[in-house]
């Protein structure tokens, strides 16, 4: 789910008056855009903060569009990629227009249908966590997970089997391209104070439990995992893939920054 941060969850419910329908919220905001509506997400943190994430455009923007760290990020995708997280398909479109074959994976249904709509040509609903269950080993030669997609690894302990997975299903020269932010680069009292709250209970500062909101729906509690560089390095540490390299903007473009893309190989 590119840049969305949570999983998708089936349709159900919700068991307090006021609170949102449980649902696809991330898939049903990329349906409405693909439609021509002009949409927008909410982020909710299990701290109770609350704050827009990017509109519903960012998810259908071209290559010129882009970050020029995410165009920079691309020059080191080679082969057969496997797109993690791929929302609406707009890395997987790119790669695929310059060549590659391109496989996207996501939890959200509806990122799935608008991905195939829009014309990725392999696009699966699959958890990143299954994937040495869906697909054979050995079978990708670059693995995506761009719009701070590395989070779908979710917490400390949940990564090192998150990317043994991933590199079973890789060759044994592959690449990892993962982007993400380093949390603690902020002097937002809200944030300081949530890396706090995540230290006091045993968690890495930039483990979040969130949930995206659409309407009146809102997906299931995730747990998304912003991360140093040194953090992506110890993850990384105790499986077949090695950092190798981070790529970082030119200028950052927001305040926090800390944006960057890990290079990371086996």
């Amino acid at each position: 789910m590119d840049d969305a941060a949570t999983d998708g969850a089936d349709d159900g419910a919700s068991e307090r008056p006021g609170e949102p329908q449980t649902g696809d919220a991330f898939g049903e905001m990329l349906r409405d855009h693909h439609a021509g509506e002009e949409t927008y997400q909410i982020i909710e943190r299990d701290d109770g903060w609350i704050g827009p994430s990017a509109g519903g455009e960012h998810y259908f923007s071209e290559f010129d569009e882009w970050t020029e760290l995410e165009q920079r990020a691309m020059g080191h995708v080679d082969g057969r990629v496997l797109d993690v997280g791929c929302g609406a398909g707009r890395h997987a479109l790119y790669l695929q227009n310059e060549g590659h074959d391109v496989t996207g994976i996501d939890l959200s249904p509806g990122a799935v249908a608008v991905a195939r709509e829009r014309g990725v040509e392999d696009v699966r609903e699959v958890d990143v966590a299954d994937v040495a269950e869906a697909f054979d080993a050995d079978t990708f030669d670059s693995v995506v997970m761009m719009g701070n997609n590395f989070g779908l690894v979710g917490t400390a302990d949940r990564a090192p089997g998150i990317l043994d997975a991933l590199a079973e299903v890789a060759t044994d020269d592959a690449t990892l391209v993962a982007q993400t932010r380093d949390p603690t680069v902020t002097d937002d009292d809200d944030h300081v104070a949530y890396h706090e709250f995540n230290r006091e209970r045993g968690r890495l500062p930039g483990a979040l439990r969130i949930r995206v909101r659409y309407g009146g729906l809102a997906t299931e509690w995730s747990d998304y995992l912003m991360a140093a560089p040194e953090t992506m390095a110890d993850l990384a540490g105790e499986t077949p893939w090695d950092l190798d390299e981070t790529l970082e903007p030119d200028e950052q473009l927001t305040d926090a920054g800390g944006d960057y893309v890990g290079i990371l190989t086996r």
